[in-house]
């Protein structure tokens, strides 16, 4: 590869692990505001769907913007489009919430947050791209490190059906990781997360109406650590800076740095929602937590050394397989 390439790339690395950790940031204060929210009276159901619905609002005027002239793209694209907004929106978050309706939210998020390790086997299995023992290694570390971060050792409740739906919600995070990272497509960062959420906003819509996700809300002021807010302000927050924003620039680092790498970069989210606890809700992390969240960035920097060699190669020259997630 040329001298030219090479610095090319580095660059492009570089931008999108500023991308990725703007996305972690952004995904990261959407607990935080939705939980005051739910502390005014907010069913866990209601405040997602107001979240995806204002996001897909403020995008849709954008994502039209993007696609003058390339809507035989979503034509052809249409099947990822759709497995995009059912799988990476609508049940990464319905799966979560019917979790944590059965089963503590730390085991949940555990669970769901082995999407990495799914999105590091697919590769593997489906293209051939074995991980460095460097990269496996960082893999446990930083899952040992999501262990002690999410305090899962305090006599959590383990239950099948809850299992199940947070393995549900992997599944979602995992689809979001692997078609994030599709640079093929044709479909400008925005457009996908415009469109995908804007079926996801549909897909958890349907799922309140039908009673399956539980929804209720009210105009009530929202208590914060830093004072009381009215109640929209909270909505447009985790709608515009927790959503719609943390998906676009999601979307755009993981073109850049890969499915791989991007999936673990995203665990520093769990680093960032402990952050946001605190300065909104006084939720102060322990030393067990801080030890955690040392041990996700060590692994995450494992993870990258231990990058197989294909992702050194010029995508472009790279033919993707086909399917929805090749």
């Amino acid at each position: 590869m040329s001298t030219v390439a090479n610095d090319t790339r580095a660059v492009g690395m570089r931008s999108g692990l500023v991308f990725a950790l703007g996305a972690a940031l952004s995904f990261g204060m959407s607990g935080a505001w939705a939980r005051g929210l739910m502390d005014a009276g907010w069913s866990p159901g209601a405040a997602v769907t107001v979240r995806m619905w204002v996001a897909a609002l403020v995008l849709l005027v954008p994502t039209l913007l993007a696609l003058r002239g390339r809507w035989g793209i979503v034509r052809k694209r249409a099947g990822m489009i759709v497995v995009y907004g059912l799988l990476a929106v609508t049940a990464a978050q319905l799966c979560f919430f019917q979790a944590v309706a059965v089963m503590d939210v730390g085991l949940a998020l555990l669970i769901e947050y082995t999407a990495p390790i799914a999105v590091v086997l697919w590769l593997w299995l489906r293209r051939g791209e074995r991980p460095g023992v460097r990269g496996m290694i960082g893999a446990v570390v930083a899952f040992i490190g999501l262990v002690f971060m999410l305090e899962i050792f305090t006599g959590s409740r383990i239950d099948p059906v809850g299992v199940l739906w947070a393995l549900g919600a992997m599944v979602g995070a995992a689809t979001y990781f692997l078609l994030s990272g599709r640079s093929d497509t044709g479909l400008p960062p925005i457009a996908l997360a415009g469109l995908g959420l804007l079926i996801g906003s549909i897909g958890l819509t349907v799922a309140g109406a039908t009673g399956i996700l539980p929804m209720a809300w009210n105009t009530h002021d929202v208590a914060y650590r830093f004072g009381t807010l009215p109640w929209f302000v909270p909505v447009l927050a985790v709608g515009v800076i927790a959503t719609a924003l943390a998906y676009v620039l999601g979307i755009v680092s993981t073109r850049r740095l890969g499915s791989r790498f991007a999936s673990f970069v995203a665990l520093s989210e769990v680093i960032a929602a402990l952050l946001f606890g605190w300065l909104f809700l006084g939720q102060l992390p322990d030393l067990l937590q801080a030890f955690g969240g040392a041990l996700v960035l060590v692994g995450v920097v494992l993870v990258k050394l231990g990058e197989p060699v294909v992702d050194e190669v010029d995508p472009d020259a790279v033919p993707e397989p086909a399917g929805v997630l090749g």
